[in-house]
C-alpha cells in the first residue's frame, strides 16, 4: 500500500505537485491550459481542502474512493477534506478546470455548515455528475467569474462574492445531480430499487442478520458496487425514501409475517431478525406502524 501524505495548505500541495504558488493561500484555480498533463501532490494523499473539477481526461487516472475516473466521460467531481485521492500523469482531452478552496476559507460564511448538505461529496468518482453541453455553459460561467475576481481584486469583497459564485457551483450541481437521477431513473426503471431489494433479501437468506446483526445501508451499497450516499439519493429520487427507510420496511414487514404465523414471542422475533435488543425493536415497530408488536398481533 502507497503511502498517504496529508496536506494542511493548498500552498504545500501547489509545492510538492510542481505547481506556481497560489495567489491566495486559501484557494487555487487552474485550467487545462496551466495544468495540461500533471500530476498532484505525491502517490495517493488527503487535504484540508475542498476540490470542485470539471473535466474530460484522455490519458492518466483520478482516483478517489474506490473507483477510477471514466476517461470517456466528461464530468463535474467534487472531493471533501481529507478524502483520499490519486491523480497521476492525466492529459486533458478538452478545456476543463480544477478548485480547491481550504475549510479555514469558508469560515463565518454560511457556506461552513451549507456544504455539507451536498450529498455529492460522499460520492464515488464513477459517480460523478454528467453535464450537458448548456449545464457546462453555466458552470463555466461561474468558473470565469470567480477567476476574475480572484485575479484582479483582493479588497474585503472579494471573499465574499467569491464564495457566492462557488455557492451557485454547488447549487446547480444540486439540480443537476436531480436531473441525473432523472434521466437514469426515466432509463433503468426502478433498476436500483429492484437491485437493492434483491440484495437486502439475500442479506437475510443467507442468515448474514445472524452474524453481523441488522444490515446497514454501507453493507448493501457495497454489494452494489456503489457509495452509501449516492445509493440513498438515488432511491429517494425514485421511490421518496432512503436506503435506511427502505431497510425498515423491510423488517417491519418481516416481523408483521412472523407475528401473524407463528406462536414466537416478541423477543424471539426480534433476535431473529437481528435486532440486538427487543427494546429496539418494539420502538422500530411502533415508529413505522403506530402500534407495538403485540397490539399489532391482538388487533389482527
Amino acid at each position: 500500500m502507497n503511502k498517504i501524505n496529508h496536506y494542511t495548505s493548498i500552498t504545500e500541495l501547489h509545492k510538492k505537485s510542481g505547481f506556481d504558488p497560489p495567489l491566495h493561500p486559501q484557494i487555487s484555480l487552474m485550467t487545462c491550459k496551466e495544468l495540461m498533463t500533471y500530476s498532484v501532490g505525491e502517490d495517493r494523499f488527503t487535504g484540508d481542502f475542498y476540490m470542485i473539477a470539471l473535466k474530460k481526461i484522455k490519458s492518466g487516472h483520478i482516483l478517489y474512493g474506490k473507483t477510477k475516473y471514466d476517461h470517456n466521460n466528461g464530468s463535474a467531481v467534487f472531493v471533501k477534506p481529507r478524502q483520499i485521492i490519486e491523480v497521476s500523469n492525466v492529459q486533458f482531452a478538452e478545456k476543463g478546470f480544477v478548485i480547491f478552496f481550504h475549510e479555514d476559507y469558508l469560515y463565518g460564511h454560511n457556506l461552513y455548515e451549507q456544504i455539507h448538505q451536498y450529498g455529492y461529496f460522499e460520492y464515488e468518482i464513477n459517480e460523478a455528475l454528467h453535464i450537458s453541453p448548456s449545464e457546462e455553459v453555466i458552470i463555466w460561467e461561474l468558473y470565469e467569474k470567480i477567476r476574475k475576481e480572484h485575479d484582479e481584486n483582493s479588497d474585503e469583497f472579494s471573499r465574499e462574492i467569491i464564495l457566492s459564485h462557488i455557492d451557485a457551483i454547488l447549487k446547480y450541481s444540486d439540480r443537476f445531480y436531480k436531473r441525473q437521477f432523472l434521466d437514469r431513473s426515466s432509463n433503468v426503471s426502478g433498476h436500483t430499487v429492484k437491485r437493492f431489494q434483491t440484495v437486502l433479501s439475500q442479506y437475510f437468506e443467507h442468515g448474514k442478520h445472524l452474524n453481523k446483526g441488522l444490515p446497514t445501508v454501507g453493507d448493501l451499497a457495497d454489494k452494489m458496487l456503489i457509495s452509501s450516499r449516492y445509493l440513498s439519493d438515488l432511491l429517494k429520487q425514485e421511490t421518496g425514501k432512503t436506503a435506511l427507510e427502505h431497510i425498515h420496511i423491510y423488517l417491519v414487514t418481516q416481523a408483521k409475517n412472523q407475528l401473524l404465523s407463528s406462536a414466537n414471542t416478541v423477543s424471539c422475533i426480534a433476535y431473529d431478525l437481528g435486532f440486538e435488543s427487543p427494546s429496539y425493536f418494539i420502538k422500530l415497530f411502533k415508529k413505522m406502524t403506530g402500534k407495538t408488536p403485540l397490539q399489532f398481533k391482538q388487533q389482527h
